[in-house]
């Protein structure tokens, strides 16, 4: 089976590079990177136009004004074509080299859907902030009730789907509503879940972390409507 991996990009001038470079590292060369900029400011389109020109197997996808994650993904699905689809995020938080630990549950158990998790994980994981982990846990707890699955790490930001699974999906949510929508709408399509500990490089707000106290209100909103109302 072949990779799709979708990297969604917004203002990461001082990762992009390496997160380009290093999953490129770990792919072969019939799989694909796309790469979507959402209305970065910064040198971001710069830098991957720079190595569009360099490796054949990277598309380059721009947004015109940011829109968040979730609108960057559903952007880069209409141009999979492969049969694995993994979702990368390009500030390097998550190593491109769990590529192939990602997706052998998929080649080998059947697996529909692996997750990775900061929290089983026996590999190297920053020490970062103790009220993000609470709040991780908690979204976790909450979309295992729903799901009834025994997930560690819905929030995780290194996914692998079998394409026909997530291609099938209607996506709506266009910020960081993404992960539990995805989540809940692959468990009611009783898809086989897998998780994979993986090692974690967080970033503090000062080094360009993004997400918010605000996105974690989003991410209830979200798996309570998703859950509940469709």
């Amino acid at each position: 089976m072949n990779i799709d991996v979708i990297i969604p990009c917004y203002n990461e001038e001082k990762t992009i590079e390496e997160a380009i470079v290093r999953s490129i590292e770990n792919l072969s060369t019939k799989d694909n990177l796309l790469i979507v900029d959402d209305g970065s400011t910064d040198k971001s389109n710069f830098l991957i136009k720079n190595l569009v020109n360099k490796f054949s197997n990277i598309s380059l996808i721009k947004h015109e004004k940011n829109l968040g994650k979730g609108a960057a993904i559903k952007t880069a699905l209409k141009k999979v074509k492969n049969e694995i689809v993994i979702i990368q995020d390009s500030d390097l938080e998550y190593s491109p080299r769990e590529y192939k630990k990602l997706i052998n549950p998929i080649l080998k158990l059947k697996a529909d859907v692996v997750y990775g998790s900061r929290f089983i994980s026996s590999e190297e994981h920053r020490v970062l902030y103790f009220w993000h982990r609470i709040g991780n846990n908690l979204l976790t707890f909450l979309s295992n009730i729903f799901t009834n699955l025994n997930l560690t790490d819905m929030e995780v930001g290194l996914k692998a789907f079998k394409s026909d699974k997530i291609l099938k999906l209607n996506l709506k949510e266009k910020r960081f509503g993404f992960e539990p929508e995805v989540t809940i709408k692959l468990a009611k399509q009783k898809c086989i879940f897998y998780e994979i500990g993986i090692s974690y490089r967080g970033r503090t707000y000062a080094e360009g972390k993004k997400i918010g106290l605000l996105d974690v209100f989003v991410a209830v909103y979200c798996i309570i409507r998703y859950s509940i109302f469709e």
